[in-house]
């Protein structure tokens, strides 16, 4: 199954920021998992980056982004996304629509958010990192 990771997800783990941190952690131990591949994109690493330096520095904030980074995948942000986003009038935030698209195109099954109303357009399933666990890492 393939999931795409949405920067507040990222955010979360190398913030270690409560309550969410458990299943945001959890969430990216599947990638352990031969059932499951992240995927997450450039621009929600940057966003990642950005806070995770603002609480530990730019040493740390790389250093987390490395271990991050050997972990999953990054999906493109490319022309065709850039298109489809501006062409869905739908959408209300360019980069959710960046995120969106990047997914699809990687055919991700399902799109992990803490902000769900943000993929309000969504085609795709798109749920919480708890939610997830619950339905399909059987997560108690």
């Amino acid at each position: 199954m393939k999931i795409f990771l949405d920067a507040n997800v990222l955010v979360t783990v190398l913030n270690k920021e409560y309550p969410v941190f458990p299943y945001a952690a959890k969430l990216l131990s599947l990638a352990d998992h031969p059932r499951y591949t992240l995927f997450t994109s450039p621009i929600c690493l940057a966003i990642a980056f950005y806070f995770a330096e603002k609480k530990s520095g730019r040493v740390g904030a790389l250093k987390k982004m490395q271990v991050l980074c050997s972990k999953i995948k990054i999906a493109a942000v490319d022309t065709r996304v850039v298109m489809r986003t501006l062409a869905n009038k739908t959408i209300t935030d360019f980069e959710d629509g960046l995120e969106y698209y990047a997914a699809e195109q990687t055919n991700c099954s399902c799109i992990i958010t803490e902000d769900t109303v943000d993929f309000s357009f969504s085609k795709m399933e798109v749920l919480k990192a708890e939610e997830f666990l619950v339905k399909y890492a059987s997560y108690n």
